[in-house]
């Protein structure tokens, strides 16, 4: 069992009523674009525990994010912890699906950790099918939506599985996306990729393709995971 609260330099991810809890993948997700990506407006889809929202508004903290979380122990997680950040005036929550969702504004980057295993196997735990699993929100949703409420120069950044990136690219060519970066994610050297860091935009057509190494032949986070994630992590 995963602990109940994961410790960041800045902020608390407390994970007790979450199925899904903080993995590494997702921390290099949320500071790559934090990182290289500094807007206004911004929306999370898929808050989970709010990681992703407060890792964005550690770095650029005049943004306004809102995010939405459609299971209702995620979304009172995901309330607690940024009530408990310094960000809590930043970030806005809201209990509601995708698919329900019509905000008044477009955003400067839409963001997501989307559900990961579409027809895969699902497990007995109800909670975790709806994080994992695309049976509540499809990649196909998630570009429709990009595509009218994203601004012109707007930014969508996905984090998907390896294996998914043909799927998430003839997703995005359907919607008129257009792949400004792409970054390659693997374990070690010894390791395939396993995850895939996109930013797509509606009139940038840069296709930087880029790798990162999780960890080195020793079992040490490489220098470029440091450089990365040594403002959140602990013991960087």
């Amino acid at each position: 069992m995963g602990n109940s609260y994961f410790q960041f330099k800045q902020f608390t991810i407390q994970q007790g009523k979450t199925a899904m809890k903080v993995c590494t993948d997702a921390c290099l997700f949320g500071a790559f674009i934090a990182k290289n990506i500094a807007v206004k407006r911004v929306l999370d889809i898929g808050a989970g525990t709010g990681l992703l929202s407060m890792m964005y508004a550690q770095k650029n903290t005049e943004t306004i994010i809102e995010a939405i979380e459609v299971e209702e122990n995620a979304y009172e997680q995901a309330k607690e912890n940024i009530a408990a950040s310094p960000w809590d005036k930043n970030v806005i929550v809201h209990h509601i699906g995708l698919q329900q969702y019509q905000p008044i504004i477009q955003y400067d980057l839409i963001l997501s950790n989307p559900p990961f295993f579409d027809n895969d196997l699902q497990s007995d735990n109800v909670e975790r099918n709806v994080a994992m699993h695309s049976t509540r929100l499809s990649l196909a949703e998630i570009f429709a939506f990009a595509e009218k409420y994203l601004n012109v120069d707007g930014k969508l950044a996905l984090l998907l599985p390896f294996h998914r990136t043909a799927d998430v690219e003839i997703n995005a060519t359907k919607n008129g996306f257009l792949i400004a970066n792409k970054l390659l994610v693997r374990q070690t050297p010894n390791h395939d990729f396993f995850r895939t860091i996109f930013i797509f935009s509606k009139n940038q057509s840069n296709s930087l393709v880029e790798e990162i190494t999780i960890k080195d032949e020793r079992n040490q986070y490489t220098h470029s995971f440091v450089e990365l994630l040594k403002d959140y992590y602990l013991f960087l």
